[in-house]
């Protein structure tokens, strides 16, 4: 199969959120703590310091809107972490501006939206500035003593490369991102995970609010993993308001995954060209993906991670999978993971395949835990904790 190429290596910190060195968010060093104000320096093009962050875990917000008449620090992630079900309000001066001090908050990094009469908008002054198939966000990093397990540390790293290729199944031009270990030799031959985004979420969402790069280089300096090729393709196979989205992904997707993204790595890369040398997994949408197109595909996948995901009906959904009565010895490893605040939102439909896949014998992991929800941050302890340290510590390959 013949592809229209063009990739570029990236090197893996230069995709991450950018933080400073001498100021906030001034945007010199991969640092931790981003948004420490050290030198009480406004970010370049911005007005005032937003969100300011210090040692004691507690954020100050800041917007100057003199015309305003409301202004409200609004989004799940942070809402959770601060236990408030509801907006906060931000109290406004003499002189136009807003400003709100919470906390504290435990360390880990959060998605915000502020209101400002009524309309959410990403803060103005805010260099994190989320980049995904939806309107715009800001991320608030809240740092510890050191560097989180999903930050870039002084280890080797990795690289992460873009690849733009053409797809007959979706005729067009697409991408994906693929990231190699530190000391990636192209003569060996390495696993490979292909890693799966959300509803709203474009190829490089794993990297950037993943941090599925960092995550691995971490990982890999601790002796923890397996050193693992990550594809984190575009699994968008057609616009997600489409009617009848739900009736055409999993076949397009499929497609996708048969002829254009699985022959395109293994043409590129030196891979395990068999199923025990691939993994499939993805978080909501990613997961769904997972679940109803790599059930369908036990040719191509042994290993599976469904994060924040799963069906009310799994037989149903997958019947060959599960009526097939050696499907126990064609699965390595498979994870059920979701976060310990979304237990009402697909709480449900992960503990209906959970308990599915025991009905036939399927082992697997099943995880609930973390403080958040469906969340980043919930979909980065999942990666660094279960997925990554446990697909491959398999049984013996299954070809």
């Amino acid at each position: 199969m013949k592809h229209s190429k063009y990739y570029f290596l990236v090197p893996a910190m230069l995709w991450a959120a950018v933080t400073l060195a001498f100021a906030q968010q001034a945007n010199v060093n991969l640092d931790w703590d981003p948004q420490k104000n050290t030198e009480n320096l406004v970010p370049y093009g911005g007005n005032v310091i937003s969100p300011e962050v210090r040692d004691d875990h507690t954020i100050t917000f800041r917007l100057k809107a003199p015309d305003a008449q409301k202004v409200e620090l609004t989004g799940g992630p942070i809402l959770l972490a601060l236990k408030s079900k509801t907006n906060i309000p931000f109290v406004k001066d003499s002189e136009g501006l807003w400003s709100l001090t919470v906390g504290p908050v435990k360390p880990n990094i959060y998605v915000y939206r502020l209101l400002l009469d009524g309309v959410a908008i990403a803060d103005p002054n805010n260099t994190l500035t989320g980049t995904s198939n939806q309107p715009g966000y800001s991320n608030v990093v809240v740092h510890d003593k050191k560097g989180a397990y999903y930050d870039a540390l002084n280890v080797p790293h990795g690289n992460v490369t873009r690849h733009i290729y053409h797809s007959k199944v979706l005729n067009g031009e697409r991408e994906m991102f693929v990231y190699t270990p530190p000391g990636y030799l192209p003569v060996q031959k390495y696993k490979v995970l292909y890693l799966l985004g959300g509803s709203g979420e474009l190829a490089s969402g794993w990297m950037l609010d993943g941090r599925a790069n960092f995550i691995a280089d971490n990982l890999l300096a601790e002796a923890k993993m397996f050193p693992t090729i990550i594809v984190m393709p575009n699994n968008q196979v057609l616009h997600r308001n489409d009617p009848k989205h739900l009736e055409k992904t999993y076949q397009l997707f499929e497609q996708e995954l048969r002829k254009e993204i699985v022959p395109f790595v293994d043409s590129h890369y030196n891979t395990e060209k068999h199923r025990s040398g691939r993994a499939l997994a993805g978080l909501s949408m990613g997961g769904r993906h997972t679940q109803a197109v790599g059930f369908n595909a036990l040719d191509l996948f042994a290993s599976f991670g469904i994060l924040s995901a799963g069906d009310l009906e799994p037989e149903k959904l997958n019947p060959a999978f599960f009526n097939d009565p050696n499907v126990r010895s064609k699965v390595n490893y498979l994870l059920i993971g979701l976060g310990s605040g979304e237990l009402d939102f697909v709480g449900k439909r992960s503990e209906a395949t959970h308990k599915a896949l025991e009905k036939v014998g399927v082992k697997h992991d099943y995880f609930i835990g973390g403080d958040g929800a469906h969340d980043w941050g919930t979909w980065r302890m999942l990666l660094h904790d279960k997925l990554l340290p446990n697909v491959w510590n398999m049984r013996p390959s299954i070809k």
